[in-house]
């Protein structure tokens, strides 16, 4: 009995950390977003083959295109500063391992962008629906779908003052 009450908690205890690096995983993926981070952004995804729809962004069969516009438009300056900021909150997560190094998840984002070229602020959140596989021992998305849920644009006022911070010679 004893054996069979440790072989269960252990697989219990493994599935609770397969969840936590998952966890990681999303919030390292979002936290390179908001650092302009490209290198990070790419390393979340499998080598090849993720499925990504990002809608009104575009969907892809691989991670490059969107890797590329991502870092387009994150490292976009002008006259040496930043021109897009933004900012990633994702929450409510429910992942689901599924079978040897597979899970699935959902999650709740709230996002704010600051875009200078416009002069605007926008406001959105969405759902993320991903898959996520064990690839060289570390859990990556392979299908990564964002839905948006409502968005909000408004001109920033003309007395707004934007500052970039520390990250501001890292991403560049």
């Amino acid at each position: 009995m004893t054996d069979n009450m440790d072989t269960d908690l252990a697989r219990r205890v493994d599935r609770i950390e397969q969840v936590e690096a998952i966890k990681a995983l999303k919030h390292r993926y979002w936290r390179a977003c908001d650092a302009k981070d490209p290198k990070e952004f790419r390393a979340s995804f499998i080598r090849s083959g993720a499925r990504i729809d990002y809608g009104a962004l575009g969907a892809f069969d691989d991670v490059e295109p969107m890797a590329e516009i991502f870092t387009k438009v994150a490292l976009h300056t002008v006259d040496g500063k930043h021109v897009i900021f933004d900012m990633h909150h994702g929450m409510h997560p429910e992942i689901t391992v599924t079978g040897p190094g597979t899970a699935t998840g959902r999650w709740t984002l709230r996002f704010r962008q600051v875009n200078l070229l416009d002069n605007t602020e926008k406001l959105m959140t969405g759902e993320y629906d991903d898959e996520y596989v064990l690839e060289d021992g570390e859990w990556k998305m392979s299908v990564c779908r964002f839905t948006e849920t409502w968005a909000m644009t408004r001109p920033l006022p003309a007395e707004t003052v934007i500052t970039e911070g520390a990250f501001a010679e890292v991403a560049r």
